[in-house]
């Protein structure tokens, strides 16, 4: 079961999402066109009336490498969805190799310098370049859906658990003690902290119980920072062994869970932080905008048995009723970027190797996705992918395709190439 496809009328105005078959039909009859490739959209060759159109919630599960996104109709029916590979890595990776050549440049050809850091001051809400990516990315995501699909609202998974609910089990109030979500939040960071493995043997895809690392009996508690996870059966030989006496053959392994039990998690507050940027930046799409946890979304997952990936998490935010996936093929997106602004490219040390010269080249940006018509040779043959243009045009254009080869090298000259489609230029890269 694909995606349904996205359709919008000779005014482009977005158009309820269609079957792939309806769309078949369309094409084959010649009533609409193919008017984008990723997502894939049709045009239709007259005007709709938009009264019968009825309204999508677009939902959305923010993370630290992946986003999911999934629209779902009043019914819960789950009619597209999508996964975002976000590059914040790459962000930094690049930000400190060019501190690391400044430094180095510095130090060989200027005299020492005074620190000025403490000059500068950062506005309020800034993020750091790899954190202000994936909201970026992501509010470019939703723009494109709202031209495309009729969104009426917005449901984002805010936290990815409860701090009250974690840090103070004893709470009293309503639902929080013996709700039908007690557990789910505690449950969920203890995953993401142990890595999804038991504590003391590592081993994976087993079912993992809570275990207190200093038994109740001998004064432990249920804090958080005394909770780790564990198999059967390391839970059942550890009993209310204290823990010096249970690893005492594995000083290593001690090691280890004592530092990791007092350690939260590494990018916890870096992802609170984008998911709270982002909440502020969908407001501005002027739609009704709701929130949920990340515990919900394990407990509505849980319930409709669904397996673990972002898009079904995405499709399990918020309050849900009922769920009934209407599509398993998904579009999987990477952030690619539009290339570096960098002119002078250098090795490892800092010093020059070659310089990259302005874009486009002979029409053609990096990532555009064109279709080559190779004459001879042995990739001889009509591909559609995307290009790497080099500064001379001829001989040496690389093209990187979807289904066979990883990337190809075919003596490819820029008269052999077109845009596949015109809306495929710079504008699809993320």
């Amino acid at each position: 079961m694909s995606n349904y496809v996205f359709l919008i009328d000779q005014n482009k105005i977005p158009l309820n999402p269609i079957h792939p078959v309806q769309a078949r039909k369309l094409l084959n009859a010649g009533k609409a066109a193919v008017f984008r490739r990723y997502p894939f959209t049709l045009i239709l060759k007259r005007v709709i009336d938009k009264s019968n159109l009825y309204p999508l919630t677009l939902k959305i599960d923010p993370g630290s490498k992946f986003t999911g996104m999934a629209l779902v109709t009043n019914q819960g029916n789950v009619i597209w969805g999508m996964e975002l590979q976000h590059r914040g890595q790459l962000f930094k990776d690049a930000l400190a190799h060019r501190s690391s050549v400044r430094r180095n440049r510095r130090n060989r050809k200027t005299r020492y310098r005074k620190a000025r850091f403490l000059h500068r001051c950062r506005p309020q809400g800034w993020l750091a370049p790899s954190l202000q990516h994936r909201v970026l990315t992501t509010e470019t995501w939703v723009k494109r859906l709202q031209k495309f699909a009729p969104i009426g609202s917005i449901v984002q998974e805010l936290v990815r658990f409860d701090p009250q609910a974690i840090e103070n089990p004893e709470i009293r109030g309503t639902e929080y003690q013996q709700g039908t979500l007690h557990g789910y939040e505690c449950r969920e960071y203890l995953l993401e902290k142990w890595h999804r493995q038991c504590t003391y043997c590592g081993a994976k895809d087993v079912t993992l119980e809570i275990e207190h690392i200093q038994p109740k009996s001998k004064g432990g508690s249920d804090r958080i920072s005394n909770l780790c996870l564990a198999c059967h059966k390391c839970n059942c030989s550890k009993g209310n062994q204290n823990i010096e006496d249970f690893l005492k053959s594995k000083p290593e392994v001690l090691n280890r869970v004592l530092i990791l039990a007092k350690k939260p998690l590494k990018d916890a507050a870096s992802v609170n932080s984008t998911r709270w940027a982002l909440l502020n930046v969908l407001k501005y799409f002027k739609l009704p905008v709701t929130t949920g946890t990340g515990g919900q979304t394990k407990f509505n997952r849980i319930k409709f048995n669904l397996p673990k990936t972002h898009f079904h998490d995405a499709a399990c935010v918020g309050v849900v009723e009922v769920i009934k996936l209407a599509t398993t093929k998904i579009l999987v997106v990477k952030a690619r970027g539009f290339g570096g602004r960098q002119r002078c490219q250098t090795d490892k040390f800092g010093y020059p190797i070659k310089h990259r010269p302005l874009r486009p080249i002979h029409g053609f940006c990096t990532g555009d996705i064109v279709r080559a018509d190779v004459p001879k040779g042995k990739y001889k043959g009509r591909f559609t992918a995307r290009v790497c243009p080099m500064s001379h045009g001829y001989g040496e254009f690389v093209i990187e395709q979807f289904a066979k080869t990883p990337r190809l090298q075919a003596g490819v000259t820029a008269r052999d190439l077109s845009l596949a489609n015109i809306a495929l230029n710079n504008k699809n890269k993320t």
